[in-house]
């Protein structure tokens, strides 16, 4: 910078405010002083540099949790990705997505992650990424759960969302099904009776099945007879799949709750192959509330994920008075009764 000064003919703090304070050098002074930094080959003054000398990288880092294009494919991490990227725009932050792979590599790759704060797609109970998150002192916010002592939480209340659409989807059911998001970190496509939510790693997971559950008991209707079918990946196709097998057996179900929308439209798929009457011979219902519910006519229990993911950001980056948006609503359309 010193040397473009002498160059260009003007002070070093000129130098400085044309890379960093345009508005305070004048038009002239600046074509000066970018002339003098085209011919020295100066690009400007080094982010990393300037990072340590001020104590902030103006990054706000996203630990997925996820392989990386969960970011693109996802329709639920878009919104909640989204809402970040608004708060960051605003405040003249950049967004670094830290993807994990379940490796000792995960813990490391955070630590060195040069961000500012970090929000945290919602995780198993006992992943280590969250203890490298903790012991590396930068402020962050989990969404979802688990929830973790020094962490900020933002999320709906799962529990009570999934009692709320369960005690719609399964009224009148004599043979419910739930078709669940993964159990554990392992992923593996499940289909089970009476699974015990309280074994399952995923906070969000475990939460919405013990909200089913709460409906089933007070239904008058047996849990252990409940099949769980869980997915491996939020997949339309795969829900497809694992509708088929419930629907082909000898007693098939009559009612499915899915934990999203993706899964749900999957069912509808099955069911409209089959020729199975919806509602009259299977209720049906998802979760978000998304644009395929609304053009599949699909209930839905609503959320905003967009507003959540920019409530994440904001108290990541140090908003006091923040209030983790905690609506839901049960939205009834023609797929349940």
């Amino acid at each position: 910078m010193a040397q473009v000064a002498d160059r260009a003919g003007v002070s070093v703090m000129t130098v400085s405010y044309t890379y960093n304070r345009a508005d305070r050098v004048s038009i002239e002074s600046r074509n000066k002083v970018l002339h003098a930094a085209a011919e020295l080959g100066y690009a400007g003054p080094d982010p990393a540099a300037r990072s340590l000398r001020y104590g902030s990288t103006r990054t706000l880092g996203v630990i997925l949790g996820e392989h990386l294009t969960y970011a693109f494919d996802n329709p639920q991490a878009v919104a909640f990705l989204a809402g970040i990227a608004e708060v960051c725009a605003d405040r003249g932050y950049g967004m670094l997505i830290v993807p994990t792979a379940g490796t000792a590599d995960d813990s490391v790759r955070v630590g060195q992650a040069a961000v500012d704060a970090f929000v945290i797609w919602t995780m198993t109970d006992d992943d280590p990424v969250l203890d490298a998150v903790s012991a590396s002192g930068r402020p962050a916010v989990i969404h979802g759960g688990p929830a973790r002592g020094g962490l900020q939480l933002v999320s709906i209340d799962n529990r009570a969302a999934a009692f709320a659409m369960g005690m719609k989807t399964f009224a009148g059911a004599r043979r419910p099904a739930i078709l669940s998001f993964p159990l554990d970190s392992a992923r593996q496509t499940v289909i089970a009776s009476g699974v015990d939510p309280e074994t399952v790693q995923f906070p969000v997971t475990r939460d919405r099945l013990l909200g089913y559950r709460d409906a089933i008991i007070a239904l008058g209707l047996e849990w252990s007879d409940v099949v769980v079918a869980a997915t491996a990946t939020n997949d339309e196709r795969e829900a497809e799949s694992l509708a088929e097998q419930l629907l082909s057996v000898d007693h098939p179900v009559d009612a499915i709750a899915a934990m999203s929308d993706e899964q749900a439209v999957g069912v509808l798929t099955a069911a409209a192959t089959m020729g199975v009457s919806i509602p009259r011979a299977l209720a049906v219902s998802g979760w978000d509330d998304s644009r395929a519910a609304a053009a599949n006519r699909l209930s839905s229990v609503a959320q905003d994920l967009r507003a959540q993911g920019a409530s994440a950001a904001r108290l990541a980056l140090g908003a006091q008075d923040e209030a983790a948006p905690v609506e839901w609503s049960v939205v009834l359309r023609s797929t349940t009764s």
